[in-house]
């Protein structure tokens, strides 16, 4: 098993010619499933990463908002020259979480001003409602503030007044208004009226529609993209940000819960990760956070598959460790959030997840020690994780790292050591060429069928990289939906796989190819989105077996096949990959007692050009052709067109 076998390498890469014209011939063993198919087999993995939260998902439009960036006016300027001392940046450490607020001094009349201008500017759509709020407190009344919004020609489009209410300790004003155009690169202008003194903190913007319409929620096209694969599991937060540049920069969910302003903003270690793309104004304020990760899970019907931090920082970047008889807190930290995701209401972590909230608990079955983590110093703490857990949660099914690469030293090590652990799921990534997806469609045919079940955590074809937004290839997406084959007909041994990373914002990116791609305003679907979520929406239930003169259709001739049976819609489905520049015909002969109906449906993602992509501009160059087609008896004809994936759905009475 440890020996990875890639076959048919020769045949992948090329193209043949010799039988393009002769019928293929295929026997589908219908009644002979060889395994179980996970519920949760296709789901997303989400990272904070190319803005994916703060500027992305997360739907506040205000960059900075209580100032607790490194440089506290990043994101704002001042409108108006004014007297020195008017405004001050207050650091008061008696504040959990947020320390900082501005503090304005006006014993003058003339207004003042600020303005923000948002993640690479602000999205605002014509028609729609936006709520601005403020946390102040006054320490000498007299003071309103004005809001507007303003498109690139400083334009209002939009704007209210709030008043400021004299009254001990802090409080919140708001007040919601309509943007009278669209425009992706609007600013806000805070207007500060009359005479006072007062101290301010969370300058807030957000669209009234959010998911599901929650106060100060999640944008709402970039989740209705996500729940339209019905996703099987969200793995969150990451990727790298669970580890940190170091220790003092991972990602710590407890940090991450209760209150929205009293989150402990940290700075994002994509921040200046790569030379090529410095984003420093790329921070994490945690509005997005294990709650709303949850939250998010449940609603889109997935499972949600936590990762935490083993005490071990990016070994790329620094590679602390934490001293073993100082890991305790980190392995407590796996406990309360079990606590909090399945407890009680009664026990401390329950009934913060109630004050929230969400009484009812969220069902946690899954949970990772360690990303992308290696070496001896992995297994040690894993085990101590390990050892724990399995005493206190047995119920709970840990997820462990098997590194950075698909195979390799590390790769044997780690996969050695896993095992005789006896670790119940081995996350696997690879990021690797069209080439290696191709020759690999049967990496999984020998796994150890009792052993570990595995988890293709971080995929993604890389034609180049990094090579900008829009990049992911058809040649990309058909590579991948070729090795996928060979993913779902060992489903019995790898039970979720997801591609990486998830977004990317268009202004914003570190890191690409990127499943989807947003801008302010809009969202679109790659290729390879488009390959997984047909897999997601026909997932099936059991594994059935298709042959090519007795053998698995890993790329003879350059060809690719899995088949399933879904025992909910009665259905059997076909998935084939035609990585050829000439169509093929293929003869299926089902082997079954079972009635087949005579009208199917095909679906088909296709393109002769192998470099095309979809774009903002063009968002469908790659999209799913859905079709009605007939057969009659159990020998099945069709034909396939050159480089395509086809899904046939064939009803079984």
């Amino acid at each position: 098993m440890h020996k990875l076998t890639y076959l048919m390498a020769a045949f992948t890469l090329g193209v043949s010619s010799l039988w393009a014209q002769e019928p293929v011939d295929f026997t589908i063993e219908l009644d002979k499933p060889t395994g179980k198919i996970s519920p949760h087999m296709w789901g997303v993995f989400f990272e904070d990463i190319n803005m994916g939260a703060d500027g992305g998902i997360y739907a506040e439009l205000v960059k900075n908002r209580s100032f607790e960036f490194d440089e506290p006016w990043m994101g704002w300027k001042k409108l108006d020259k004014s007297p020195e001392g008017t405004f001050l940046i207050v650091n008061d450490t008696k504040r959990k979480g947020n320390a900082r607020s501005l503090h304005v001094h006006k014993p003058f009349p003339e207004k003042l001003g600020l303005q923000n201008e948002g993640f690479r500017g602000m999205g605002v759509k014509a028609g729609e409602h936006y709520s601005f709020s403020v946390n102040y407190k006054l320490s000498k009344p007299g003071l309103k503030m004005r809001v507007e919004l303003v498109n690139e020609q400083d334009k209002t489009i939009g704007g209210g007044t709030l008043s400021l209410v004299d009254n001990a300790g802090w409080q919140t004003a708001s007040v919601e208004f309509t943007a009278a155009e669209t425009t992706a690169k609007a600013k806000l202008n805070v207007w500060i009226e009359g005479t006072g003194d007062a101290a301010f903190d969370m300058l807030s913007l957000f669209p009234k529609e959010t998911w599901k319409n929650r106060p100060k929620g999640l944008r709402k096209d970039m989740v209705q993209i996500l729940a339209d694969m019905k996703p099987g599991f969200v793995r969150f937060p990451g990727g790298c940000i669970v580890e940190g540049r170091d220790l003092a920069t991972r990602f710590q969910w407890k940090k991450t819960v209760g209150p929205i302003e009293e989150r402990e903003l940290i700075i994002n270690r994509w921040n200046t990760e790569f030379k090529h793309r410095l984003t420093p104004d790329y921070f994490q304020t945690f509005g997005l956070g294990f709650y709303e990760y949850f939250l998010l899970s449940e609603d889109i019907g997935a499972e949600p598959v936590p990762i935490l931090n083993c005490g071990m920082a990016c070994q790329f970047n620094t590679g602390e460790v934490v001293p073993l008889d100082e890991l305790d807190p980190y392995i407590q930290d796996a406990l309360d959030l079990i606590e909090f995701a399945n407890g009680a209401v009664e026990t401390p972590w329950g009934k913060l997840r109630a004050e929230m909230g969400h009484p009812e608990p969220f069902h946690l079955k899954m949970l990772g020690v360690g990303n992308e983590n290696w070496g001896p110093q992995y297994v040690e703490r894993l085990d101590a994780f390990k050892k724990v857990l399995n005493d206190k949660h047995p119920e709970i099914a840990i997820i462990a790292s098997s590194g950075t690469d698909p195979e390799g030293e590390r790769f044997e090590f780690l996969d050695e050591k896993l095992r005789s652990m006896k670790i119940d799921i081995i996350d696997e990534h690879y990021y690797r060429p069209p080439s290696w997806f191709l020759s690999g469609a049967a990496r999984y045919d020998d796994y150890d069928r009792k052993g570990a079940k595995i988890f293709a955590g971080e995929y993604a074809s890389h034609t180049t990289r990094p090579n900008g937004p829009g990049r992911s290839t058809w040649e990309a997406a058909l590579s991948e939906a070729a090795f996928l084959t060979g993913v779902e007909r060992n489903a019995d041994v790898v039970t979720m796989a997801s591609y990486a990373p998830l977004f990317g914002h268009l202004d914003g990116w570190q890191w690409s190819p990127d499943l989807i791609w947003v801008d302010n305003l809009q969202v679109y679907g790659t290729p390879s989105y488009q390959v997984q979520k047909l897999y997601s929406l026909t997932k099936g239930t059991e594994i059935i077996p298709i042959k090519r003169n007795g053998a698995n259709v890993i790329g003879q001739d350059s060809l690719y096949a899995s088949t399933v049976y879904d025992e909910k819609s009665k259905q059997l489905v076909i998935k084939f990959v035609n990585y050829n520049s000439k169509p093929v015909q293929a003869n299926f002969v089902l082997n079954s007692k079972k009635k087949l109906g005579t009208s199917a449906t095909k679906i088909t993602l296709a393109n002769a050009d192998l470099n095309v992509a979809n774009s903002f501009e063009e968002p469908l160059n790659i999209q799913p052709k859905e079709e009605k087609v007939s057969y009659k008896g159990k020998r099945l004809t069709e034909t396939f067109t050159p480089y395509s994936f086809t899904v046939i759905k064939i009803p079984v009475r």
